[in-house]
């Protein structure tokens, strides 16, 4: 068993109901592989998720991140292009952006499984609540990243995992489709493996990295 972002075999196991690992090199955690739901779960268990225009509160938690990450760490009137990638069922990032004047994209495996992205390269490219669904997360980043323009954005928001001590009682991991969890080491790694700037972090659930 090795980490599924840095490598390293500096594991830890975490005996909770499912067993977890943590990484004693760049402190991800993941579940075990065969624990992992197959997909079809997976896609049901979205389906049951209230994420449309709708829900206030998942519309608000959008227009916050619009206005604590991006409107507060970039120029959007700078850019043209943005690709929303894991935007569920309900595009409602998508959408408030689209409102804004930019250009969007959008992707997810299950709902917009087109890949128009392909051909494309972005200014901006957010992924909310996505990042802790990855069973492969450098996979998943090699792919971003090919699709960002120079000098252009990756913005993410995925809960950072409060550590090993404390991750028994975590909610974040109640939802059987997160598998994977980060902290602001992790993503560090990150960067450094792809070469990236981190913009900004709250450290909590927000990071903004640039090519």
């Amino acid at each position: 068993m090795n980490c599924k972002v840095c490598g390293s075999d500096n594991l830890e196991k975490i005996n909770i109901e499912d067993n977890y690992y943590h990484c004693n090199d760049c402190e991800v955690i993941f579940i075990s592989p065969k624990n992992i739901v197959d997909q079809t779960e997976e896609k049901e268990r979205y389906e049951g998720h209230d994420n449309n225009h709708q829900n206030e509160g998942y519309v608000t938690m959008f227009k916050d991140f619009i206005e604590e990450l991006l409107e507060e760490h970039l120029n959007l009137e700078q850019m043209d292009d943005v690709l929303e990638f894991g935007c569920g069922p309900g595009p409602v990032l998508a959408d408030l952006l689209k409102e804004k004047g930019l250009n969007v994209d959008i992707y997810d495996p299950y709902f917009f499984p087109e890949k128009v992205f392909e051909k494309n390269k972005y200014d901006l490219i957010t992924s909310t609540e996505v990042f802790e669904h990855f069973s492969d997360p450098i996979k998943e980043m090699k792919l971003l990243t090919s699709h960002l323009k120079e000098d252009s954005y990756l913005a993410v928001m995925t809960s950072f995992h409060p550590g090993p001590e404390e991750f028994e009682d975590w909610w974040y991991k109640w939802d059987p489709t997160h598998i994977v969890f980060f902290n602001e080491k992790t993503f560090n790694k990150i960067a450094s493996i792809f070469d990236l700037e981190i913009i900004y972090t709250d450290q909590e659930k927000y990071i903004l990295f640039k090519v």
